[in-house]
């Protein structure tokens, strides 16, 4: 995840492609749904612009930081990513992302947040304090406030884009796909008589929802997170070389990139020379992709389904408001 991301509650998911091997895998996930292909894909997209949008001009969090004597990478550890987790706390993996081998990166803020009094680390889980909850919860309120100020389409359509989304989300949340971070969503939530905080908290569940969608299916394919990003990569063409795949690869070390592709090499997905995904491997990634959508989108009730072109042009009407094009 990316601090631009964290700060706005989004973890990072690849724009996602199981081989055709995975059908099998598919009819062990049975879902509840009965909506129908093709799936409104084209609403994925327009969930994390929202995500990255919708605080844009919510000052609230600087005079905050302000006040703490914090940087923006600290409180968004706390807000965005610590504060999120369960009582006991989870490791930072857990907390951020699921493709990286080292977490340096962190460190800083981590540090910034402890020297706050705002989080802990016992054993290597990192949990928030009494005064990081209680920063949250205070953000949580002025956001509400902020988000109830904003009306960027009539008020019914709001509502209607709100509780559509929000059953969509009812309806995955209910289903029996692998939960590693829909229950954040609940911890997240603010004021759902407010339609724009409706919005935020359903368009925030179907984000982590779609996040366990992705990561059961490429771990359903046998993947592991770091080895599934390096494919990823290779098969998006992000580089020519191994040396230049590494300069984008940061978040891993260069021993395990080095693993990751003789792994990746040896089971035929990337090309013995060169950085190529194989033919094999692009399948692979793009039924990953294909399962990711099945998984996200099959639970959905079919009358939210076939609102799929109303939900995309109304929700890309509200992204238009909250970052008007220059």
């Amino acid at each position: 995840m990316d601090r631009g991301a964290l700060c706005a509650g989004v973890r990072r998911v690849h724009p996602v492609i199981v081989p055709r091997a995975l059908g099998t895998v598919g009819a062990r996930w049975p879902q509840n749904g009965a909506i129908d292909k093709p799936y409104p894909v084209e609403i994925v997209p327009l969930i994390p612009e929202f995500l990255n949008r919708r605080r844009t001009k919510f000052t609230y969090p600087l005079r905050v930081m302000e006040d703490l004597g914090i940087d923006r990478p600290a409180f968004g550890f706390v807000i965005g990513g610590v504060a999120l987790q369960p009582d006991e706390g989870a490791r930072l993996v857990d907390v951020f992302n699921p493709y990286a081998t080292v977490f340096d990166q962190w460190n800083a803020a981590a540090a910034a947040a402890r020297g706050a009094g705002l989080v802990d680390e016992v054993g290597g889980k990192w949990r928030a304090t009494g005064k990081g909850r209680d920063l949250f919860a205070r953000v949580r309120r002025e956001a509400d406030a902020f988000l109830a100020t904003l009306t960027p389409i009539p008020s019914a359509d709001l509502a209607r884009l709100a509780g559509l989304l929000g059953r969509a989300l009812a309806a995955v949340e209910a289903s029996d796909v692998p939960k590693d971070h829909i229950p954040r969503t609940a911890r997240f939530k603010g004021d759902g008589t407010i339609a724009m905080v409706a919005l935020e908290n359903a368009l925030f569940g179907l984000w982590q929802a779609r996040d366990d969608c992705h990561m059961s299916s490429w771990r359903a394919a046998a993947f592991d997170g770091p080895t599934f990003d390096v494919l990823t990569r290779v098969w998006r063409k992000e580089a020519q070389s191994e040396q230049e795949l590494a300069t984008k690869l940061a978040q891993q070390r260069p021993d395990d990139l080095r693993r990751a592709l003789a792994k990746l090499r040896r089971d035929g997905l990337v090309a013995s020379e060169g950085l190529a995904a194989t033919e094999r491997g692009a399948s692979m990634r793009q039924a990953i992709e294909d399962e990711t959508d099945r998984r996200f989108f099959a639970p959905w009730p079919s009358d939210v389904g076939t609102q799929g072109p109303w939900i995309r042009d109304h929700l890309a009407a509200v992204n238009a408001y909250l970052a008007p094009a220059a």
